[in-house]
């Protein structure tokens, strides 16, 4: 199976939490209590989108080459 790396984004919430974006798949939006955790389950997410997006013949999205956060 091919490698893939997409740029993730880890926002702290004011519970401690981490919400997490994949700027190149808008549809991925996760979470985590830790940073650790965040990391994991982003990972597992992009691993299942791509999963998903091979078995349904969809492309497989490029990752973006820049982030801009305010």
């Amino acid at each position: 199976m091919a490698e893939y790396g997409y740029t993730a984004i880890f926002e702290p919430m004011p519970d401690c939490a981490y919400n997490v974006l994949v700027p190149a798949i808008p549809e991925i939006c996760t979470f985590g209590e830790t940073l650790e955790e965040a990391r994991e389950m982003a990972g597992d997410a992009i691993r299942c989108y791509l999963e998903s997006a091979l078995k349904t013949g969809e492309p497989i999205p490029n990752d973006i080459s820049e982030v801009t956060t305010k």
